[in-house]
Formats: structure tokens, sequence, C-alpha cells
């Protein structure tokens, strides 16, 4: 099988991110990250971005699709499969090899899977299109769909949305390549990552992370998107409102994430079962990874 695509996954604090960071630099790659949360500015510590980690030997791993968006903005699925595909192809462009890293089941899905969204998944964009005057519409639906035979569409605002959403999944849906990927697994035994992830926890506490929520309300971020964002954001919105004492906060965010790791693995599992092959390995293990990868690289396509 031709490979076009490396991608590293597991649950939450088994150690992808360096792992990651490793692989790139050992192969030339770059990592697109797959964490719906970490698209997000200001939102660091709580999402686990560890900076840090992409330094390996004083050289860094370029990485993409972290910090591109404001914190209270609206991101999802299909703004994702925009940017991933973006990102991927200005890769190969550079002949370097793409790492998609992270631990978001739906994002790794829809690219791992080769998912092809449909017209429902396109309703995301309304209340940015609802913005626009119908002049602007009516030019991006002709930029769209140059060849547009049925003009009513740009008599009605809500058809005009409409039909401009339609243009543009068809677009990109044609526009995406087949993805062919090799994935590589990273776990521990479950006692391990429980253990892991609280003393991640307590770490993260001490090192500021609620201040990070303090900040982004102070900063106008709703209170009920935060609440959105869920495990760290909620839980320290819910304390620094007053909801939860800090033992509470700390015990049902401790183990808030403990059953986020249980269902990262309950859906890659998911994925095997629909025939995504996944090799996995015992922890960050760089030199099991570097074997997987060393055997699949033949086989490695960037085109």
């Amino acid at each position: 099988m031709a490979y076009n695509l490396l991608v590293i996954l597991g649950p939450t604090a088994v150690g992808k991110t360096k792992l990651a960071a490793k692989i790139a630099v050992c192969f030339n790659g770059e990592i697109i990250s797959a964490d719906s949360r970490q698209v997000y500015r200001k939102m660091d510590i709580g999402t686990g971005k560890d900076l840090a980690d992409y330094i390996v030997d004083g050289v860094k791993a370029p990485y993409h699709l972290i910090d591109i968006m404001n914190a209270g903005e609206e991101y999802n699925l299909y703004l994702y499969k925009q940017d991933f595909f973006a990102a991927y192809k200005n890769i190969l462009k550079r002949g370097k090899l793409p790492i998609l890293a992270g631990g978001t089941g739906l994002y790794l899905s829809s690219i791992v899977q080769n998912y092809k969204l449909n017209k429902a998944d396109f309703e995301y964009g309304k209340e940015r299109l609802q913005d626009m005057e119908l002049p602007e519409l009516q030019r991006l639906l002709i930029k769209l769909n140059p060849s547009l035979h049925n003009t009513t569409d740009f008599l009605q605002k809500e058809r005009l949305i409409k039909a401009i959403q339609v243009a543009y999944s068809e677009n990109t849906a044609n526009d995406e390549p087949e993805i062919k990927p090799l994935v590589i697994g990273v776990n521990f035994e479950r006692e391990i990552i429980k253990k892991r992830i609280t003393e991640r926890l307590k770490t993260r506490l001490d090192s500021g992370m609620i201040d990070e929520v303090r900040l982004l309300l102070d900063e106008g971020v709703a209170y009920d998107r935060l609440v959105f964002y869920g495990l760290e954001y909620k839980f320290i919105a819910m304390y620094l409102k007053g909801e939860l004492s800090y033992n509470d906060m700390f015990q049902k965010l401790n183990s808030s994430i403990h059953s986020f790791a249980k269902r990262q693995m309950t859906w890659y599992r998911k994925m095997e079962k629909e025939g995504v092959v996944i090799n996995w390995i015992y922890g960050p293990d760089f030199d099991a990874a570097k074997n997987i990868i060393e055997k699949g690289l033949n086989d490695f396509t960037r085109e």
C-alpha cells in the first residue's frame, strides 16, 4: 500500500506530542494537530499545548493548526477539514512528511477514514454568512459556482446561504485527495494512564491553569463557551463562579479526564473495527515507532 500520511494517535497523557516531534525532526516531517481545542489562542495550559515538547535537541519541529483562532470563536469539523488539507498540501509541496498527531477522535476519523461531509454538515457557516450583505453573498456564490443556472437563489438571503454551503461542500469534497495513512497508536495500561493524568493535572494547576481560565473570562470569553469547551475549562470556570469548591473541582475534573481517555480508546477501537490498521506501541517509544515508519517508508508517496 502506498501511504501518504503518518498518524500518531492515542489517549490523553501518553506522550503523543513529544513522540511526534521526535519523528518530525528525524524524518523531515511537519506536524498537523488533531486537537479540537489547541486551535485556540490563550488556551495553552488547559489544552496541553506543551509547545516546548516540539523542540528536539534544539531543533523545532514545525506544527500546524495550533493557535489559529481566538478563544470563544466557532470552530468545527468543516473548518478543520479545510485547514487540514491546506496544511497537508503545503507540506507535501515542500517535500516534507505530513504527520497528523492528536487525540480528537472525530477529527482523526474524518481524515484517516476519508469522511465526505454531506450538506447537513455545512450548517456551521450560517452565522458567519448571515453577517454578509446580499451583493457580497451573490459574488461568493458566482465564484463557487460560475455555471449557476438557478438564479432564484440570488433573490433571497436564506436561499443564497444554502446554495453557497452546498457549492462549497461540493468544491471541497472534489478537492480532497484520498488519504492512505500509516497509523501508530501510543498506549499504556489503564492504571498507568490514570496515574499520569492525575500527576499532569496537579502540575498544570500549579503552573497557572486557573489563572488562564480567569483571564479568558476577564477578556470576555463567555462562561457558557468555556463550559462548552469541557474538561479543564468547564470545571475551573465553575470553580471561579463559586459553583464548586476547589476540592470538588479537582475531583470532578480528574474523574472527567479519566473518562475522556477511556472514550478515546473506545473511539480508536471503533476505527479498528471499521478497517483502520493501528500499529500499537507501548508508550512513546521512539525506537518502536521508528521501526514501523522505516518499514512503511518504502511504500510512502509524497504526491
